[in-house]
């Protein structure tokens, strides 16, 4: 997995790349961890091609953390990525663009 992150003033965008999964899963925490003093972050699936439960973990605990703040986005899901956050209701928790 590749990571890419941006930030721009409050708000960071961090780009996943590959598979998120129980191997990744800690190194995005950790790239979470890194812009933690965002206001707003926006995850971008454009390029992530698979996400365990491991992965929806580290989600639902950025969300719960980003809540307080500005927010977290899901940008640029693909198919089978949205069909994943449907089955398991992530969609309703979720702000996915």
């Amino acid at each position: 997995m590749t990571i890419t992150k941006n930030l721009n003033g409050s708000k960071a965008t961090l780009l996943v790349e590959g598979r998120l999964d129980t191997l990744t899963a800690p190194e995005l925490e950790k790239e979470i961890q890194s812009v933690s003093q965002a206001e707003e972050l926006v995850i971008d699936f454009s390029h992530l091609e698979y996400i365990s439960s491991a992965g929806l973990r580290v989600l639902l605990a950025t969300h719960k953390e980003f809540v307080k703040k500005g927010g977290l986005s899901v940008t640029n899901a693909s198919d089978s990525i949205l069909d994943i956050f449907d089955i398991t209701g992530f969609k309703d928790i979720l702000d996915i663009k």
